[in-house]
Formats: C-alpha cells, structure tokens, sequence
C-alpha cells in the first residue's frame, strides 16, 4: 500500500498545481520530494541561509504531517545553485540535524525554480510498515 501526501492543493511558483505528490510512503518508508524555499506559493527573499532553513523546514513539516520524526531521516539530497553556498549551508544543516544526521549528497544543479537550494529526504520507521 502507498499513501500519498499533499497530492490535492500542492501548488508550486505562483500558485501553479504541481503534478507530484508532496511525499509518498510506502513499507515504513516515506520519499518527500524536493522542497524549496517557498511559502505562500512563493520563493523567499534572503540568501542561502534563510533559503536553506525555510527549504529544510519545508521538508520537516511534510515529515511531521506523515507522522515521522527527524530522527526517522536516513538520506538527504541537496541541490545548490552555487558551490559557494556549501559552507553556509553545512552550518544550517548542522544545526537541524546535529543529533541525529542523516546520510546525504549534495551537488550543484541550475535549478527549475529562482532560488539557491532545493532538499529532499528519505525517512524510514518500521511502525508505518504495512
């Protein structure tokens, strides 16, 4: 069985429905698909520390609303628009994921959306197996 989350008014820039479920999970384990640094339908004005804590936090709250913890994230990918962001954007991992950091890959990628960074992440806990 899979349950989709965030499948009927997720929007996108603008406001824009996206085609794409905002996580999935399926035998304990939850896909939270790439997460911006958007609110409102709108990417944030800031640099890459602001833009990295909303995008991270962004993930967080899906996380929250399938019922996993932070400490359930096993894998992280990053993107970022600039390999100069790196340093900044170690230390505002570091300081959501201190006790319990996942594995990750970070890269640099020209991003669909106007922004510096995009995060996804994987979780698993073995009480959502079904």
């Amino acid at each position: 069985m899979i349950k989709r989350y965030g499948v009927s008014g997720s929007a996108g820039t603008g406001g824009q429905a996206l085609p794409f479920a905002a996580a999935a999970a399926a035998d304990g384990w939850l896909y939270v698909s790439g997460q911006t640094p958007m609110r409102d339908g709108e990417i944030i004005v800031g640099g890459i520390v602001e833009q990295s804590r909303l995008a991270i936090q962004n993930c967080l709250d899906i996380v929250a609303e399938a019922g996993f913890e932070p400490a359930d994230i096993v894998h992280m990918q990053v993107f970022l628009s600039d390999a100069r962001y790196f340093p900044s954007f170690n230390r505002v991992f570091r300081s959501f994921f201190a006790e319990h950091p996942p594995a990750r890959v970070c890269c640099v990628a020209d991003l669909v959306v106007d922004c510096m960074v995009e995060v996804d992440m994987r979780c698993f806990n073995a009480k959502f197996k079904y």
